[in-house]
């Protein structure tokens, strides 16, 4: 089925904008009892998005608001997912507060934006929320001395899918956005749990890390080289955007570990492995099977990498890996990094290995 195009796609918001209304609704009837339906918020970027109320309900001395997700045409894993809001008075004089209810996560792990022990509500969503409850009390000539707890039903599970398990973000998913708006199909989330991988593997002391181009080529990497979880950095087909932010936060020794087709574009110079942005140069992959001593004109001539790999065999794979790590140090600017290229099969056998 073919996608639309980007410019049809439907955009969303982010859990922090859903938690932002959820919390400017359960503070206004907190202090007003009055519920706003829709409510209206304003994002970072001065959108001002309205937002229906899913389920509402208050008792003595707090107040409750839910707003269901809306990813847009994203496939993001907590489109749908019901982000609620419970406000309560504060110590007196604390200013707004967070808690994690149900199903958001907690912080476990140095090096990312919370400290260890804290809520896994981001700092813009913070922002946000404390603003909108700030504005409520103001209004209401009170302080603004509140508990905000967010919580997401199922929170959970949606977590096991994605990188917080890894981060070490215990027990639910993270509020997250810094616009508040989800763009369909952006690479942006993806890069950016790549650098928070990276500030969590520097805070822990990790010595070596591994950008995996995908699942098999990550679990081959991460036993033979006995890594822990938070090691193992979610790189995939972005290879440009893990080395540039190492070489600004280097880690001591870091590998990429991928299949012979991913690494051929990286040895070819390519920093984005999406098949729809790089290709594999056949013509360049046969020449350098010719230097081998393998038939150059049979491997320029073949349909996929795979067909290459057969033809001109291991030292083909040897000389992609050296390749590959060449077009890594370079994009690592000089950084001291011990940089190296692991060539996984897809049956799980190591094809090839340098710079270990």
């Amino acid at each position: 089925m073919s996608r639309k195009p980007a410019s049809d796609l439907r955009t969303g918001f982010t859990t922090g904008a859903c938690a932002t209304a959820a919390a400017k609704a359960a503070t206004v009837a907190l202090l007003t009892g009055r519920w706003l339906n829709p409510v209206v918020i304003t994002l970072p970027r001065g959108e001002t998005p309205a937002f229906p109320l899913a389920e509402a309900e208050a008792g003595e001395g707090w107040a409750r608001a839910v707003v269901q997700k809306d990813a847009g045409d994203d496939p993001d894993v907590t489109h749908g997912a019901l982000i609620s809001v419970t406000v309560r008075p504060g110590p007196p004089g604390a200013g707004v507060t967070f808690a994690a209810g149900p199903g958001v996560g907690t912080v476990t792990k140095p090096g990312l934006p919370i400290p260890p022990g804290g809520p896994a509500i981001n700092p813009v969503p913070r922002q946000m929320i404390r603003g909108v409850i700030e504005a409520a009390a103001t209004e209401a000539g009170v302080p603004p001395d509140f508990v905000a707890e967010v919580s997401v039903p199922g929170g959970e599970a949606l977590a096991a899918q994605t990188w917080n398990p890894r981060l070490g973000i215990e027990g639910g998913i993270s509020i997250l956005g810094t616009t508040g708006i989800v763009r369909p199909f952006s690479c942006a989330a993806w890069i950016a749990s790549i650098h928070r991988g990276i500030d969590v593997a520097r805070a822990t002391g990790v010595p070596h890390a591994v950008g995996a181009t995908g699942a098999t080529s990550e679990r081959v990497a991460q036993g033979r080289y006995a890594l822990p979880d938070h090691a193992m950095l979610d790189m995939g087909d972005f290879a440009g955007g893990m080395l540039k932010y190492l070489a600004r936060h280097p880690i001591p020794q870091v590998t990429i570990a991928g299949g012979f087709g991913k690494l051929t574009k990286l040895a070819q110079g390519a920093l984005d492995l999406h098949s729809s942005r790089s290709q594999v140069d056949f013509a360049a992959l046969g020449d350098l099977a010719a230097t081998l001593g393998a038939d150059g004109a049979a491997v320029a001539a073949a349909n996929t990498a795979a067909q290459a790999l057969e033809i001109a065999g291991a030292p083909l794979a040897r000389a992609v890996a050296e390749r590959a790590a060449d077009t890594a140090r370079g994009a690592l600017k000089g950084a001291d990094i011990s940089m190296g290229v692991l060539v996984v099969g897809r049956d799980g056998k190591v094809l090839a290995e340098v710079g270990r």
